[in-house]
This record gives structure tokens, C-alpha cells and sequence, in this order.
């Protein structure tokens, strides 16, 4: 027979089976495509009639409904009871498909009853080294609320992916129960539901039973911490946002999407209720995932849920780290956010306190501790606690640079007026921000550290703004292109012996340059404060972010001397 035939008929169809019998229907115009790919249309009306495996007719009328079979069969009937199954070899498969199961009804090995449930969510399943694909995972949930994992083998993906929406509603006949993996597990049961090679999966309409939308584990600080380096079930984490990126919310935060797509990850400092703040990774398509809902949200989200996240240990404090299979949820999207918005806004005073003891806090580290860190195959981005002497200021090159004053991204030159790139604004008010390079050394070794933004205030007690503003008024001979000189402000901390906090940045880890971004600087007078360490500063404040610090300082500086904007000018 040939396997690409079509036979479009009106009226009454017979069609031969691949053993030569007839195979007789009535039933709304119907596209069948059977195990040798014969597409056969069928236009009577009337209840559709389906054959189970032992011969016998099942009766039934229902909202349509979209089947997949074994073979990649695509069977569109006007049905919605339990439908038939063929083997790819003719014969007929013995099985109580008739048979309702729920979740806790499935057992180790070959099932052959019917399960119903909705997809909550699926994802890729691949080995963490090699990125071969291994298999399709999903997060099931049936009638009882009851949630469970599900798989499918990578042979048989192409199969049912072309029908799965998350969401939706769908009956199985036919899996395997297999063992649940001791790592990495996102449900509580041991079994987890296999497509075998006789599985018919079908899409199912609205039903008497309601079907729960989603259901989620939360976990808390010392769960966590429990949990922690263990690589066991992951949990789901539902908190207020501290800072995305080292930035604090305001209504004029906008993310860096090119550096976001880069790095592949957005850091968010997360905290619960009645816990501390926690480093929350967000990694590959979850950082996707936030990036889109960020920018559909309009305005800085508070709440955020993140589902199924693996504790891990960096730096010696606790964080949580997005995989493949987690999802993220903001203010509105679930039950579970509203509620806790709700909360967070008749509790400002209590959501805004910081644990101070177990607040995240940098590690103290040496000069000669943070090139060897930097050197390091398994290194990561990590802030350190380094004091050191200055020994000089690196003159030569532009010790601040003229920032946008919402984002402080490096302002760009209009016609008439100062853009900023990022804010996507064509006119923006312009402040001068540190950007120095000062020479350090502690008793072993020497370094270059590159003081940003608010960080040079912590260390002069002046704002750069102000220390640009008083040169231009007590020289106003000079023009708006005239280099600032070093002032003295800066010049006066030479000598000084002062704790900086450094953050190790990929620049640092690729090896593109050696000079150590300064993101906070520390009263020599009292201890350090246990809050959050990281400030609002760019680490760095230009477009193009491949660009080293040792680079921003020397274009900056050329731009200066090439003639670009070196004053902030309003409108």
C-alpha cells in the first residue's frame, strides 16, 4: 500500500486496515493517519466509535480531542472517552486502558490503566558536560492535586513535543513507572511516569474535574541551608527582591540585556519573611524568563518565585542557583506572589530589616589571595574584603567619567543634548562619577584597583560631581573640553591604609585585565557593616561591556582629549 495515499471522500468512508479488513466509521469530518501513514478523511456525523485493544466498541461523545500514538500517529476524533490502540505490528494490545489511575496508584514497571493530568512545565534534560541531550522532563499534576515527574526518552521527544503546551490537559494510556533519580528530583514521589513504546498520549477538553494549575514546594533559609551541597530535591523560593545585579530597585532600573545575554545569568539578592538575604542565581532561559517579565512588568518587580533551586555553598555563604527546570513568577502571576505582595505592603517595616548576623558578607582576602583566586579554573565572580595602602593615583587618564543620573551607564553625546544607551533616553541629565585608577600595595604584593561610582565618595568624602563643577567655576577661562586634573581630594589619600571591597568580575576570571573593580570602601573608623555589600554602581559604566577597566580608564581618557563631553551638561 502505498504509505503516502489520501483519500478524500464524502459521505460514508471504508478504509482497509494493513491486515486488508474494513475498517467502518461515522463521525464528524475526522483525519486519521494509521501505522502505514494512509491519511483517510472521513465526513459523516454522528457519535464517534472507537475500538479498545480487546475488540470491544467504546461509545462516546465529547469536546475533540488530539491523540498521539505510539508510532508518531496524529489521530484528530471527535472523542473524548478512552481511546484505541493499535500496536505498530497490527495486533492488538491487552490492556485495562479502561482503568482511571491517580498519581499514588502508579507503580514500578509497565502500567497499562489511564492517567489524566495537566503539564504544568517542561524542559530539556541534558549532561551537564557534554550537552547531550538525554530526555524531556515535565511536572505533572492530576485531579488530586498530587504532583509528579515525568520523561521522555530522546527517541521518542519529536513523537509527543509537537502536541505538549504547558497547561494543558492530557490523558495517558500506557508508561512505565520508573525509579525517580536521588538527585537533582523536583516531586516527592519515588516513581516517575516514562512514555514507553505503546503510549497513547491524548488532549483532553474541559472535564467535570478541575484540574489544580500549579502547586509549589517553599523552602526557607535554614531548609536550605539544611539541603545545602547536597544535590537532592530542589525546592521553590518565594521572597522580596534586595537588588538585581547589584542595583537596587528604583523606577529607574533597567537591566543590562546585552551583558545579561553574555553572561548568561542575572544575580538577585532575595529575602523571605523572617530571613536573611540569600544570592539567587538566575541562570540561561530562567535569566530569559526574568529579563522578558521584568520588561512586560513595566516597572521594577518586588515579589519574585523561583522554582526548583539547587542550595549551594560560594564563598562560604549560602546561595541558590536557578536549572533548567526552574520557572520564575513576579507580583501578580501566581496565588502565591499575591499573596505575598499583599503581605510585604501592610508589613514595609518588617520586609525592609536585615538580619545582620547572617547577612551575606565578603570574604577578607589579600592582595596575592585575589590574583591567585583569579587564576583559579573553577572561579567564579565573587566579592572579597582586601585592605591594602595606596601608594598613588594613576594620573594620565580620566579620573571620572559623565554618567547618566539614573542608570550612571557613560552618557553618550547627542546633537544637542547627553542620551543614555541603556534608559534608551535621548535626553538625560548628566553627573560626573568616579572612575580612578589608584596604585596599591599590602606587605607581599602590588595591584591596581579601579575605584567606581559612589566608592570614590566613601574614599574622599566628595562627590565627584562636585569636585567637577568646583574646578569649572574656579577656572572659567577654561573650556568644556579641558581636561580635570587628579584633584586634591584624591591626591590627599595617598598613604592611606583602608579595607576596599573588590568584586572579581569575568574580565578579571578571562584574564582580560588584572586591575580589581573597588565597589565599596570601607570607614577606617568602625567595623565593617554587616549589610548588603554590593552599592549601586555599573562595574562598568560604558556600552560596550566587553571592555576591561584598564580599557574604560584609557578611552575614557582619550575621549577627553579627543574632545567629548567632559562636563555634565543638563538638557
Amino acid at each position: 500500500m502505498n504509505s503516502n495515499r489520501q483519500t478524500p471522500v464524502s459521505g460514508d468512508l471504508t478504509a482497509k486496515k494493513p491486515n486488508g479488513k474494513d475498517v467502518v466509521s461515522s463521525a464528524e469530518p475526522v483525519r486519521r493517519v494509521g501505522k502505514t501513514g494512509v491519511s483517510l478523511s472521513k465526513a459523516d456525523s454522528g457519535d464517534a466509535k472507537s475500538k479498545k485493544p480487546n475488540g470491544k466498541a467504546v461509545f462516546s461523545s465529547a469536546d475533540p480531542v488530539n491523540q498521539v500514538g505510539p508510532t508518531g500517529v496524529s489521530l484528530a476524533t471527535a472523542v473524548s472517552g478512552a481511546p484505541k490502540s493499535k500496536k505498530p505490528n497490527g495486533k492488538a494490545v491487552v490492556s485495562s486502558s479502561d482503568e482511571m489511575m491517580f498519581f499514588r496508584d502508579v507503580k514500578f514497571g509497565p502500567q497499562e490503566g489511564q492517567i489524566t493530568f495537566r503539564l504544568i512545565h517542561f524542559w530539556e534534560a541534558r549532561n551537564a558536560h557534554t550537552k547531550v541531550l538525554l530526555g524531556l522532563e515535565m511536572l505533572l499534576i492530576d485531579g488530586q492535586g498530587t504532583v509528579i515527574q515525568g520523561f521522555i526518552p530522546p527517541s521518542r521527544i519529536k513523537i509527543y513535543l509537537p502536541q505538549m503546551v504547558a497547561g494543558s490537559i492530557y490523558r495517558l494510556i500506557n508508561f512505565y513507572g520508573s525509579k525517580s533519580k536521588t538527585v537533582y528530583r523536583v516531586a516527592e514521589p519515588d516513581v516517575v511516569i516514562a512514555f514507553s513504546w505503546n503510549s497513547i498520549l491524548t488532549v483532553c477538553g474541559n472535564g467535570p474535574v478541575q484540574f489544580p494549575v500549579d502547586r509549589f514546594r517553599f523552602y526557607g533559609y535554614e531548609d536550605f541551608e539544611a539541603a545545602c551541597d547536597l544535590k537532592g530535591d530542589l525546592h521553590d523560593f518565594l521572597g522580596h527582591i534586595k537588588l538585581v545585579n547589584e542595583l537596587p530597585l528604583s523606577d529607574s532600573l533597567v537591566l543590562d540585556e546585552v551583558e545579561i545575554v553574555s553572561s548568561k545569568r542575572i544575580l538577585v539578592h532575595v529575602q523571605t519573611q523572617d530571613g536573611p538575604v540569600m544570592k539567587l542565581y538566575v541562570w540561561d532561559k530562567a535569566a530569559t524568563e526574568f529579563c522578558e517579565k521584568f520588561k512586560a512588568l513595566g516597572k521594577p518587580p518586588t515579589v519574585i518565585l523561583v522554582t526548583t533551586l539547587n542550595p549551594k555553598r560560594v564563598g562560604g555563604a549560602l546561595t541558590l542557583s536557578s536549572l533548567s527546570s526552574s520557572r520564575v513568577f513576579f507580583d501578580m502571576d501566581v496565588e502565591a506572589t499575591r499573596e505575598y505582595l499583599a503581605w510585604y505592603e501592610s508589613n514595609m517595616d518588617v520586609a525592609n530589616r536585615v538580619n545582620a548576623e547572617i547577612v551575606t558578607k565578603a570574604e577578607t582576602a589579600t592582595i596575592g589571595d585575589l590574583l591567585s583566586y583569579m587564576k583559579q579554573q573553577e572561579a567564579k565572580v565573587a566579592w572579597f574584603e582586601c585592605s591594602a595602602t595606596i601608594d598613588d593615583v594613576v594620573s594620565g587618564s580620566a579620573w571620572y567619567y559623565i554618567a547618566c543620573g539614573g542608570c550612571k551607564t557613560k552618557a553618550t553625546k547627542g546633537p544637542t543634548t547627553l542620551m543614555c544607551k541603556k534608559c534608551g533616553k535621548t535626553e538625560i541629565d548628566g553627573a560626573a562619577e568616579y572612575l580612578t585608577k589608584l596604585s596599591v600595595y599590602d606587605k607581599n604584593d602590588h595591584a591596581s584597583f579601579v575605584l567606581l561610582g559612589d566608592a570614590g565618595f566613601e574614599l574622599t568624602g566628595k562627590k565627584a560631581s562636585a569636585l567637577v563643577e568646583s574646578y569649572f567655576e574656579a577656572n572659567e577661562s577654561v573650556g568644556d573640553n579641558h581636561v580635570v586634573p587628579v584633584p586634591q581630594a584624591l591626591i590627599d589619600t595617598i598613604g592611606q591604609t583602608r579595607t576596599f571591597v573588590i568584586k572579581i568580575s569575568q574580565h578579571n576570571l578571562d584574564g582580560k585585565t588584572q586591575a580589581l573593580t573597588v565597589t565599596k570602601v570601607l570607614s577606617p573608623e568602625v567595623p565593617a557593616p554587616e549589610s548588603i555589600i554590593e552599592e549601586n554602581v555599573d562595574e562598568v559604566p560604558v556600552e560596550e561591556r566587553g571592555e576591561s577597566a584598564d580599557e574604560t580608564v584609557k578611552r575614557i581618557s582619550d575621549e577627553i582629549e579627543s574632545g567629548e563631553t567632559k562636563r555634565a551638561r543638563c538638557g
